[in-house]
């Protein structure tokens, strides 16, 4: 996801109620019995975080119990037990709106004293990074993946047969589109069934057109924001887009999560697909052949007379492990937290291409399952004058669905630009 937007494969899955998952235990049941639930969204990361939770079960009298949840029910199972005897005791976020009904419920723990004793809890994460589980001016989080820009990827070998290279430009895209479609090719695969996929192009375009001040001022409150001339021009752009076919006409039946949009991008039935870096990941889990030499990869196009800088990116500036205030084990919720910035964990995130965002992480990047795909990532986050994040964790989780929602009906054609502006303006800030 995001991450809330990695691909389900082949993970344990968490059924709340079972005795194999948190439903049996969870911070206050298993106070008893020497154990911590880490409760994370189930996709192609979880290698490293069983790998990860061996380690730290290998030296801790307090034992590491990982659940996952797979990615397309997290939000839901999460939102069902975090108030419950059934919550776990460390859990899987996206920071900024999505912790914070949690940190004012006060469910969470402040991470103050954790860093006290240990000041690498914060110094060693870029600070901008770390700094997207602050809340109210406490630390709620400790990064715990990679960061994950939303990247346009495309089958190298679609485009070479169709004579065509990445889009640099908005024009190249349009133009694109139309000489894939007249060769019978899905110009760009959409898993819209999953609806925050298509998020993302909302996402690049409003940046691109209204820069990322016209976010900032809708998130902090102004209503109006959505109804400037700025959202509008953005709007009619997707709106060309979508009508010109180059998402197809079956996108709301197809799923990021279930592997289906990444499967038309692999089997060449589709050239495009805009996707967070952990695509890479989602790729080499389920097509490694693909992944290595198949699979090609651009920053979103630029648009000429727009006012955002066409090296912003969008995405999750990474994912985050936040405590919960009740556990019985906070000493070794602190130690796990710990293994965040170590060598074996920037390592292992690097083997499946992610990108971690510790300060000491461009010293391994030669270690990556691709160091090309790693190296460019850090350089386009290095160099990005602004990183949104995703508009569904920018804004509390109560927004979620109608956002969601209003993306999904505005795709679809069931809802004007008057009727998405008017959804926008209606969900919760707070």
């Amino acid at each position: 996801m995001r991450s809330r937007f990695a691909a389900v494969t082949a993970v344990t899955a968490l059924v709340l109620g079972s005795s194999a998952a948190c439903g049996s235990g969870g911070a206050s049941s298993d106070a008893g019995d020497g154990t911590i639930h880490v409760l994370v969204y189930g996709d192609a990361g979880n290698k490293v975080e069983k790998q990860i939770v061996d380690t730290f079960n290998r030296t801790s009298e307090v034992k590491a119990v990982l659940d996952t949840v797979p990615g397309a029910d997290y939000q839901q199972k999460l939102q069902t037990v975090i108030n419950t005897p059934r919550a776990p005791d460390v859990f899987f976020n996206w920071g900024g709106g999505s912790i914070q009904p949690f940190v004012k419920a006060g469910l969470l723990l402040p991470l103050d004293d954790f860093i006290a004793k240990d000041p690498g809890l914060k110094d060693n994460f870029l600070p901008s990074v770390f700094n997207s589980a602050v809340v109210d001016g406490k630390p709620y989080g400790v990064p715990m993946r990679g960061t994950q820009p939303v990247l346009l990827f495309h089958n190298k070998k679609v485009l070479a047969d169709v004579g065509l290279t990445p889009p640099k430009t908005w024009d190249d895209l349009l133009a694109a589109t139309r000489a894939l479609k007249a060769k019978g090719i899905t110009p760009i695969a959409l898993g819209g069934g999953d609806q925050w996929p298509t998020l993302m192009w909302f996402e690049y375009l409003y940046d691109r057109i209204a820069g990322p001040a016209l976010f900032q001022r809708a998130i902090g409150g102004d209503r109006e924001a959505w109804a400037s001339e700025d959202s509008r021009k953005a709007l009619a752009t997707l709106k060309q887009l979508v009508d010109a076919g180059a998402f197809g006409s079956n996108f709301d039946s197809v799923k990021f999560t279930d592997g289906g949009s990444p499967a038309l991008v692999t089997k060449g039935k589709a050239a495009f697909e805009l996707m967070g870096s952990w695509y890479y990941a989602t790729q080499q889990d389920a097509n490694p052949d693909f992944a290595k030499t198949g699979l090609g990869y651009t920053g979103f196009p630029a648009l000429s007379g727009g006012k955002g800088d066409a090296a912003d990116v969008v995405g999750n500036t990474n994912n985050f492990y936040s405590v919960l205030k009740k556990t019985k084990h906070p000493e070794a919720a602190a130690a796990f937290l710990k293994l965040m910035y170590s060598e074996e964990f920037v390592k292992a995130q690097l083997a499946l291409g992610n990108l971690p965002t510790t300060t000491g992480t461009v010293d391994f990047l030669d270690l990556s399952a691709s160091p090309a795909y790693s190296k460019d990532q850090y350089q386009l986050v290095k160099a990005a004058p602004s990183f949104q994040l995703s508009w569904d964790q920018a804004y509390p989780p109560s927004a979620m669905t109608p956002m969601h929602t209003a993306v999904q009906q505005f795709f679809d054609g069931r809802i004007d630009t008057d009727g998405f502006i008017k959804a926008m303006q209606a969900l919760p800030t707070s």
